[in-house]
């Protein structure tokens, strides 16, 4: 499995910004997504926004023209920058990956999750 770590989640007032960073580990990843869910207290866990290793998005239908996702593939690592945050926003953020890797010279498939981060949106 292909770890994933995720980090920048935290404390944030309503109409603020936050930049969420997930690296995958391995050395090259192929036929690739790449994304973010979100899970808040009492709620289905959903989609946040997704991303290929060629740049194809796709946004869940919670996101309201304020988020942005974006990736580094020589890093293995995307990006999800969320502006003008509200209060419903409050959420477990975790980082997904799935496609192919190789590692020792090898392709494998992986699926993986991050352990999730943090964000509370709060005045």
């Amino acid at each position: 499995q292909v770890q994933l770590v995720e980090s920048g989640g935290g404390l944030v007032q309503p109409g603020g910004s936050l930049r969420l960073s997930c690296k995958g580990s391995g050395s090259i990843f192929s036929r690739n997504v790449m994304g973010w869910y979100r899970q808040a207290p009492g709620k289905q866990r959903e989609l946040v926004a997704t991303i290929t290793d060629i740049g194809m998005i796709n946004y869940g239908d919670s996101v309201k023209g304020e988020f942005t996702i974006s990736r580094d593939n020589a890093k293995n690592t995307v990006y999800l920058e969320m502006n003008n945050l509200r209060p419903e926003d409050t959420a477990v953020y975790y980082c997904h990956a799935e496609g192919r890797i190789l590692l020792g010279g090898v392709w494998s498939d992986f699926d993986s999750w991050g352990q999730g981060t943090q964000v509370t949106v709060s005045s």
